[in-house]
C-alpha cells in the first residue's frame, strides 16, 4: 500500500516548480498529438477499427504516472469533446478516462516498457472500464439493457485487446531507443 501511494505522490511531484513548465509542456504536445491522431484509424470492420489517439495518451500515463494520468485524461476527454462532439457529453466517460490514466499510471509508471506489463494494464483497462463501465453508461444513455449491449463489446475489447497492446509496445520500445524517454525523465530538454 505504501508504494502505491509513493506512485501517487511521485506522479503528483512531476509537476512540482521547477520542472512544471517543462513537463506541462511535454503533456500539452502529447494532448495535440491525440487530438490529431484521433482524426485517424483503421477501419478493420463497421465496428472494429483501430485508432491511433490512445498511443500519445499512454506515453502520458507511463511518463508521468497515475495522479497526472487523471488530470490528463479528464483534461484531454474535455478537449476531444470540446474540438469534435461526438453524441452528448455524459459524466461517465469522463470519469473513465480518468480511471484509465491511473490504472495505466499505476501499472506502467516508473518500470520497464514490456509487453505482458502493456497487455496487463490494456486488459485491466479492457474489463474495467471499456467492457463493464461504458456498457453501463451506454446502457443508462440510450435506454438499452446492458445484457444485450455486454457481447458484442466484449466481443470487439476482446479482438482490439492485443492489437491495441502490440501498437503502443512497438511504437514505445522504437521511442525509448531513440532516447526520447529518457531526455524528458531526465531533463534533458531545456525550456525557454
Amino acid at each position: 500500500m505504501k508504494r502505491l501511494a509513493t506512485l501517487f505522490t511521485d506522479s503528483y511531484k512531476e509537476l512540482r516548480s521547477e520542472v512544471r513548465v517543462r513537463n506541462l509542456t511535454v503533456i500539452g504536445m502529447l494532448a495535440a498529438i491525440s487530438v490529431v491522431l484521433g482524426y485517424f484509424s483503421i477501419d478493420l470492420t463497421s465496428y472494429i477499427k483501430i485508432g491511433f489517439a490512445p498511443i500519445a495518451n499512454q506515453f502520458v500515463y507511463y511518463l508521468f504516472g497515475p495522479t497526472v494520468g487523471a488530470c490528463y485524461g479528464f483534461a484531454i476527454d474535455m478537449l476531444k469533446y470540446f474540438i469534435k462532439p461526438t453524441g452528448q457529453w455524459f459524466p461517465g466517460f469522463t470519469l473513465n478516462a480518468m480511471l484509465g490514466g491511473v490504472i495505466y499510471g499505476v501499472i506502467l509508471y516508473k518500470k520497464p516498457i514490456s509487453l505482458p506489463r502493456i497487455l496487463f494494464a490494456k486488459f485491466v483497462v479492457v474489463v474495467l472500464i471499456n467492457i463493464l463501465l461504458n456498457t453501463q453508461w451506454l446502457s443508462m444513455l440510450y435506454g438499452k439493457g446492458f445484457m444485450v449491449l455486454l457481447p458484442p463489446r466484449i466481443v470487439k475489447n476482446l479482438i482490439m485487446w492485443p492489437i491495441d497492446s502490440v501498437l503502443f509496445w512497438s511504437i514505445a520500445k522504437m521511442v525509448e531507443r531513440t532516447g526520447v524517454f529518457r531526455m524528458i525523465r531526465k531533463g534533458a530538454c531545456q525550456t525557454y
